[in-house]
């Protein structure tokens, strides 16, 4: 027969584990880092906006039926490396046109945070179809974007900052039920449209992606309409915000790998360990926009050496400096402004930009919120006043 002094280690230990528990279930069931995942999405779906709009003029040539890259080349480069684009479809000029602008469109919708779900599917696609159509052209940008559009789907991006989240805030004020969205429910319906002859293309793996998607995506909005406020809607965004957590930890881990191989590689070479590469970057007439101001930078030894040392040393060292809030914090504004410094001179924006996006995932909360809260004012000083109605004044008698 056990005693009562026997068994209160047995519940206080009962106890201490079910509050552990409950706190590590509280803490990956609950979206973090909103604004950060928000700022992710604004910067990634602009720098993709701008490529588009940016290769506009040379995009039949770089991607369209007028390539180097033939359109019998691409498929069989497209079937070797497995990899997906919807341009392998046709090779047809109205569905590159089609391809293309859809892809602009996804992009000013996810900017904009407008049924952000689908939007960034739709995004990814487009994004993956433009560059997998010939890979011949692209560089370290490219390859950035096309890993970071694939986790920017799986993250729960428009909880601040977008018009979903607008709506959602109109839809609580209003006592509107969380069912009522006809328009998701009809482009849910129409992207099926897409999904039948994408069951036909060679590479069924992204085919299965995509229908997954679509799925989960209708059991979603079948769990909004029936069970608003049942456990299963309680599951699947509990799950959601799980997905978001591991989306956003893994662009987090990858950014640390790109910077410490970028690192660790650069300790390997003779030019970085002499201080001399840098020199030789600037004297690349393809990395040479502003001449004047490349032979400015060249021309100095010290400034030469320093900014080859302080590259590799930030690099490497900023994986190991994410324990500590202020060292990183300082590592983050030196990288951003050094990614900004080779946008400009080295003429690389579009990686550069990139880099920078990915570096938000690291940024501090208040200073997000602070951002946003400036960002805010400064729209309400720019948005024009109502204009008032003038009555005459008619005298009295």
């Amino acid at each position: 027969m056990t005693t009562p002094t026997a068994t209160r280690p047995a519940e206080r230990l009962a106890r201490l584990l079910t509050r552990l528990l409950t706190r590590l279930l509280t803490t990956i069931t609950t979206v973090r880092a909103p604004y950060q995942a928000a700022f992710f999405r604004i910067g990634l779906s602009s720098v993709v906006l701008a490529f588009l709009l940016h290769e506009w003029p040379n995009r039949h040539v770089l991607y369209g039926n007028h390539s180097a890259l033939s359109f019998d080349l691409a498929q069989v480069l497209i079937r070797e490396e497995r990899t997906f684009t919807a341009l392998a479809w046709g090779d047809g000029g109205l569905w590159f046109e089609t391809v293309y602008t859809v892809t602009i469109a996804a992009a000013v919708a996810v900017l904009l945070g407008w049924r952000t779900r689908g939007a960034s599917v739709l995004l990814m696609a487009g994004v993956l179809s433009v560059i997998n159509r010939n890979t011949l052209v692209g560089d370290g940008g490219d390859n950035v974007v096309r890993i970071m559009v694939i986790y920017l789907v799986l993250t729960r991006c428009a909880q601040v900052w977008s018009l979903d989240a607008r709506r959602a805030r109109r839809r609580t004020v209003l006592s509107h039920g969380p069912g009522h969205d006809p328009v998701g429910l009809v482009l849910w319906a129409a992207a099926v449209a897409v999904l039948v002859p994408l069951s036909s293309y060679p590479t069924q793996g992204w085919s299965l992606v995509f229908w997954t998607l679509w799925a989960v995506q209708g059991v979603w909005y079948a769990a909004e309409l029936r069970f608003p406020r049942h456990e299963a809607r309680a599951a699947l965004d509990a799950a959601a915000s799980m997905l978001h957590n591991c989306a956003m930890l893994a662009i987090a881990a990858q950014v640390c790998l790109i910077y410490a191989t970028a690192g660790w590689y650069k300790i390997q070479g003779s030019r970085w360990q002499e201080g001399s590469a840098l020199y030789y970057a600037l004297h690349l007439d393809y990395f040479t926009p502003w001449p004047t101001l490349s032979g400015f930078l060249a021309g100095s030894t010290l400034t030469v050496l320093a900014l080859s040392y302080l590259t590799v040393m930030v690099q490497v060292a900023f994986p190991f400096t994410l324990a500590n809030r202020k060292v990183k914090n300082v590592l983050l504004a030196v990288m951003i402004a050094e990614h900004l410094g080779i946008a400009v001179v080295l003429g690389i924006p579009f990686l550069s930009l990139a880099m920078v996006v990915c570096d938000a995932v690291f940024l501090p909360t208040a200073f997000l919120v602070a951002l946003g809260t400036r960002c805010e004012r400064l729209a309400e000083r720019l948005r024009p006043l109502p204009t008032r109605e003038v009555r005459p004044v008619v005298p009295a008698g």
